[in-house]
C-alpha cells in the first residue's frame, strides 16, 4: 500500500514551499524566509489571501524544518502527522502497523485457534468459564450432614 495515499490535505507541504522533497534543513530555511516576507500580513494589510497563505507557508516550514516530524510526513502525509498529534510522535509507526490489515487479521486467528473469543462469550454468556452454571456433584448438595466424631 502506498502509504502517501493516507495524506488528507490538498497541497503538499514541499509544494508550498515550492521545494523538491530532497530539500536540505538550510534550503528550506531560506525559502520559509523569502515567502514569509512576501507574504507577511503587515506587507500585504488589504489581502486576506496573502495572510493564509502565510499561515500555510508557517505551518509547513514548522513541520519541515524539525526533523522527526519531517520523517512522519514523508512516510505517512498529513494522516500521519494528526495521529502523531492524537498519539504522540513515537506511537505512529505502531499505530499503522496495528492497524494494518494483516496485523487485524493475525489477532483473529489468533483468538480463534487459543479459544480465547470462545472462552469470553462462554464467561459472559453461560459463565461455563467461571463454574457458576457448572453441575454441581451430589455431595454438594447444601444439606447439613452430621459428623462422626471418632471416640477412643
Amino acid at each position: 500500500m502506498d502509504r502517501r495515499k493516507l495524506s488528507t490535505s490538498g497541497d503538499t507541504l514541499y509544494v508550498i514551499l515550492g521545494l523538491p522533497k530532497t530539500a536540505t534543513a538550510d534550503d528550506v530555511k531560506k525559502t520559509y524566509r523569502k515567502l514569509a516576507l512576501k507574504y507577511h500580513p503587515d506587507k500585504n494589510p488589504n489581502n486576506p489571501e496573502a495572510a493564509e497563505k502565510f499561515k500555510e507557508v508557517n505551518r509547513a516550514h514548522s513541520i519541515l524544518s524539525d526533523l522527526t516530524k519531517r520523517n512522519i510526513y514523508d512516510n505517512y502525509g498529513s494522516l500521519g502527522l494528526y495521529i502523531a498529534e492524537q498519539f504522540g510522535e513515537e506511537n505512529v509507526n505502531a499505530y499503522f502497523l496495528v492497524t494494518s490489515g494483516w496485523c487485524r487479521a493475525l489477532i483473529i486467528f489468533c483468538g480463534i485457534i487459543t479459544g480465547c473469543y470462545l472462552c469470553c462469550c462462554f464467561c459472559c454468556c453461560c459463565n461455563f468459564c467461571c463454574g457458576k452454571c457448572k453441575p454441581r456433584p451430589p455431595e454438594d448438595t447444601g444439606d447439613y450432614h452430621t459428623l462422626h466424631v471418632c471416640t477412643l
